[in-house]
């Protein structure tokens, strides 16, 4: 799941079918008929990215590189950097809002910590969000807003929060600010096991701490093993399994796949950067629909295919308008449905997971079945864009998605991980970020 070239994916040419039958939107967002999902209805504030109102649509929160696929790049910048992480979303609506930022600093179990501002701010910690902008000839109204993270003085994580007035959060991101104070080694390692080998994909990794001392590493070193910067399947709690004092090195042995995870396939994708014609993935799209209506094409499950190689976005997605360009303004919202085929109903709720859901499942993204005709079907609404996406069954909860039982899982699979390391100095009250890497499985160069 390869995103170094997918510029050149942006550049197919969108292929132009008949118009289909028109779809009447129902979409809550759209229409302001519906009640707002459950999941919006608890404003307290959750230390992980969510969003806290339905009319808060397309947040992306990334580090600006000036490079063209720099919305790609998650907000992890090493120390002094900070200030490169930018937070954009849309809020549909006719009116302006006076929106306001703070961070919050927390500890490496992302609970917040007891510094004080100015422990790792130089400046007060409230800031006005005033880069603000109206979408244009669009038939859903939205702004676009845009804002970059402040400088911090200290490495670690960090909770960027949008509020609105009487300080209800309208959107939290997490933020990773590291320093390179360690060695880390993270690299894809063989599974050992029987149909394991097959489908899953096994991280090795060791870290060398011979330039910084470190008090009780095997205690108090920390580390979160991620699979294309998602924190809902991470894995935490990995203790070391060797300490090599002489040789000042933590090293991570597993041998109950601790380490790995399962490979899944490539992320499926559609394109509606075009309300004029359907685009790749896209059944039927009816421009003369309020919002924009666009049905899918009825995918299947892949759990019993062959592994299939194609370039994806590793379950992200990119806004754009083919007829105006300029995705953060120009782009409308489409109201996109979804549909699964499925001869009998999942052990489990049915949802469309990745980016454009924050990796969580959301009510407004969850299918419903329809045993008459095997299949599953639902609708959000999306802003116009090249989206990639998976299906997952509900689990139990705290537990991660059900991905493989729709996508399948290989292990030839392209998936990026990174590695976070954190520790605390004695005596002081801070987790800090002392080592990060990343590594690509299977890419494609």
């Amino acid at each position: 799941m390869r995103i170094s070239r997918f510029a050149s994916l942006l550049l197919l040419a969108t292929a132009c079918v008949p118009l289909g039958t028109p779809i009447t939107s129902t979409s809550p967002a759209a229409t302001g008929t519906q009640k707002a999902p459950e999941y919006y209805a608890d404003k307290t504030l959750r230390y992980q990215d969510y969003t806290y109102s339905p009319d808060v649509r397309s947040v992306q929160c990334y580090v600006a590189t000036g490079q063209p696929n720099e919305v790609f790049q998650p907000p992890v910048v090493p120390l002094g950097r900070s200030q490169a992480i930018t937070l954009e979303f849309d809020v549909l609506g006719e009116q302006s809002q006076r929106y306001t930022a703070k961070l919050i600093h927390c500890d490496a179990n992302w609970q917040p910590s007891v510094l004080t501002d100015m422990q790792f701010l130089s400046e007060i910690n409230e800031f006005l969000v005033t880069d603000y902008r109206v979408g244009i000839n669009t038939k859903v109204p939205y702004f676009h807003y845009r804002l970059r993270a402040p400088g911090v003085k200290l490495s670690g994580n960090y909770l960027l929060v949008v509020q609105s007035p009487g300080s209800v959060p309208l959107v939290s991101r997490r933020l990773l600010v590291y320093e390179n104070q360690v060695q880390v080694a993270l690299k894809p390692g063989i599974v050992i096991g029987g149909a394991e080998r097959y489908t899953l994909q096994q991280l090795d990794f060791g870290i060398g701490y011979s330039s910084v001392n470190l008090v009780n590493p095997m205690s108090e070193v920390k580390v979160v093993l991620r699979q294309n910067f998602r924190w809902d399947n991470a894995k935490y709690n990995l203790r070391p399994t060797f300490v090599r004092d002489a040789e000042r090195r933590l090293e991570y042995q597993y041998f109950g796949f601790e380490n790995a995870f399962p490979g899944l396939s490539e992320y499926r994708f559609f394109d509606t950067r075009s309300v004029q014609a359907a685009g790749i993935g896209v059944l039927r799209i009816d421009p003369q629909a309020t919002p924009v209506a666009a049905t899918l094409q009825p995918e299947a499950s892949r759990a019993k295919q062959a592994y299939n190689q194609y370039q994806d976005a590793n379950g992200q997605r990119v806004f754009e308008s083919r007829e105006f360009g300029n995705g953060d303004t120009n782009a409308d919202y489409v109201d996109v449905t979804f549909q699964l085929k499925a001869e009998q109903p999942a052990p489990g709720p049915v949802y469309v997971l990745g980016a454009l859901t924050d990796w969580q499942l959301k009510d407004e993204f969850k299918l419903t079945y329809d045993e008459g005709k095997q299949l599953y079907t639902g609708h959000a609404l999306l802003k116009q864009g090249y989206y990639n996406y998976s299906f997952a069954v509900g689990a139990a909860r705290g537990a991660a998605p059900n991905e493989v039982y729709f996508e399948g899982s290989h292990q030839e699979t392209e998936n990026q991980y990174d590695l976070l390391v954190y520790y605390r100095p004695p005596g002081t009250r801070a987790d800090l970020l002392i080592g990060y890497q990343t590594v690509g499985v299977n890419n494609r160069q």
